[in-house]
């Protein structure tokens, strides 16, 4: 069920573009990057706030409603672009095991934010009230942190899995891999040839 919607969803016209042009796919990936980057520093500076390891002069209230916005814009962006990205080769994703755990990654992290949001998050001005940030603040942050590290490593662990074979992608054939450089077609020929050269100049 979860691999044929794989299947037909990278075959929907715009992920086939995506996947197909030579611009499209590394520029979302280039935008994909930036934006995590943007909102995950928005996201650490918050963490550092509510553990209390900085930033002690603003209060925490400040902190947390200035960024709300900054950062609900950057996750948008980024989602944005990581749904192309993986729509684009979603059934390759499918069977990549990072891209799993980061799925399971970001149902954590909504469960994290169902938990802490009404008393922590929702609630900044009351942490501005008390002289030492209360236990459950800090294990937000550290929770946070901790949660959106994995997501980072994850999401780079992506790219060292090796796609497997035989993908359904419509009207694109995987090329053979060719040997230094040497035209599809022709690396057998062109090897034997040196290798016939080679022996020859042995006999000589």
């Amino acid at each position: 069920m979860v691999i044929s919607f794989a299947i037909w969803l990278e075959n929907l016209g715009l992920f086939e573009f995506i996947r197909s042009s030579g611009f499209a796919y590394p520029i979302l990936l280039a935008l994909h990057l930036t934006f995590i980057s943007t909102f995950g520093a928005l996201i650490l500076i918050t963490d550092i706030r509510l553990l209390g390891w900085g930033l002690r002069s603003q209060p925490v209230s400040d902190i947390i409603d200035q960024l709300r916005v900054p950062k609900r814009i950057g996750f948008v962006l980024a989602a944005t672009c990581g749904v192309l990205l993986a729509g684009s080769k979603a059934e390759e994703y499918y069977h990549n095991a990072f891209f799993r755990v980061k799925l399971l990654l970001f149902a954590t992290i909504a469960i994290h934010a169902l938990v802490f949001r009404p008393t922590v998050y929702n609630n900044a001005s009351e942490l501005d009230r008390v002289k030492q940030i209360p236990g459950r603040a800090k294990l937000a942050g550290a929770i946070s942190i901790l949660l959106w590290l994995g997501v980072v490593c994850a999401g780079r662990g992506i790219g060292y899995i090796a796609a497997p074979f035989g993908f359904h992608y419509v009207g694109v054939s995987a090329p053979a891999p060719d040997i230094a450089g040497i035209p599809d077609g022709t690396a057998d020929s062109e090897t034997t040839a040196v290798r016939k050269s080679g022996d020859a100049e042995k006999g000589r």
